[in-house]
Order: C-alpha cells, then sequence, then structure tokens
C-alpha cells in the first residue's frame, strides 16, 4: 500500500513538473511591463459616492482596469462595479475637486472589502491630515458605495 502511494505521488509530481517547465512558449509572448505600460492611453472616469456634493476623477492606467471601467459605464457589467487602491495625499490636476487622488498604478474594482477602507469622498477630503494613520491605513481607500458614473477626456 505504502508504495502504491509513492508510486502516485511520484507520477503526480512528474506531471505538475511537466506542467511547469511547458511555459517557455508562452513566456515569448509576454512583453515587459514597461513596453506594456507605454502602449496604453490613460482613461478618466468621474466616480460618485452617491453622499458628496462633488464627484472625483479618477485615472486608470492599466488596459484590464481601463477595459472594465468602460464595461461599468456602458452598463456591460455590474461585478466589481466600487474602485479600490491607494490615496495620494495632493490634489491631481486631472481632478481639482479634493486635495487627493487615487494613485494611477493601484486602482481595482471589488464587490466587497472590510470596512476599514471606507469612506464618502467628502469625510476622506476633511481628514485628510489622518489618512495613513487609524483612518484608511496604508492609505488605502475603498468607499463602498463608489461608482464610475462617466468617461472624461483627458485633461
Amino acid at each position: 500500500m505504502r508504495s502504491t502511494f509513492t508510486k502516485l505521488g511520484s507520477l503526480a509530481a512528474a506531471a505538475m513538473l511537466g506542467f511547469t517547465v511547458a511555459q517557455p512558449a508562452q513566456a515569448e509572448q509576454h512583453t515587459t511591463g514597461e513596453k506594456r505600460a507605454a502602449a496604453v492611453t490613460p482613461a478618466y472616469f468621474e466616480m460618485t459616492d452617491g453622499y458628496s456634493r462633488k464627484n472625483l476623477v479618477v485615472k486608470l492606467v492599466k488596459e484590464a482596469q481601463i477595459d472594465h471601467a468602460r464595461e461599468l459605464v456602458s452598463g456591460a457589467t455590474y461585478e466589481r462595479p466600487h474602485l479600490i487602491g491607494r490615496l495620494s495625499k495632493r490634489q491631481a490636476d486631472y481632478s481639482p475637486n479634493y486635495n487627493f487622488h487615487f494613485e494611477p498604478d493601484s486602482v481595482g474594482f471589488f464587490d466587497y472589502a472590510i470596512e476599514v477602507c471606507d469612506a464618502t469622498l467628502q469625510y476622506t477630503e476633511d481628514n485628510l491630515d489622518e489618512v495613513g494613520g487609524p483612518f484608511l491605513p496604508g492609505r488605502i481607500y475603498c468607499p463602498w458605495s463608489s461608482r464610475l458614473i462617466k468617461e472624461v477626456p483627458a485633461p
């Protein structure tokens, strides 16, 4: 019985090794992150939290995020409608309504998130000096009621 398990384990290990070694053909198709990022034109979207009087403009720089954002705005999908990312505590030229913005390369989308990163836009603006400490630790921001309204032209 023990030798049967040993043989099965060896066979499974050999099969898994075969799968991991068979990647070089696929690896040649990938380009470096720098080349890929250079080919993507940033896209800008207006985001609301449903509570604040002013909206935030979000800059997206990753192709997958841009595609997903466009699907959300067009109504093609309702999955992962909320935004999450790391805040920069300074105003962006493309988003003059607030003294903070999402770091473009950190933006993602989610369905559900933990409470510690949730806040309205206005509350975040009013408590910006506390961001990164007890309020929004790590500067991670995920307003649960956030949603994209529309794509806006580049500044």
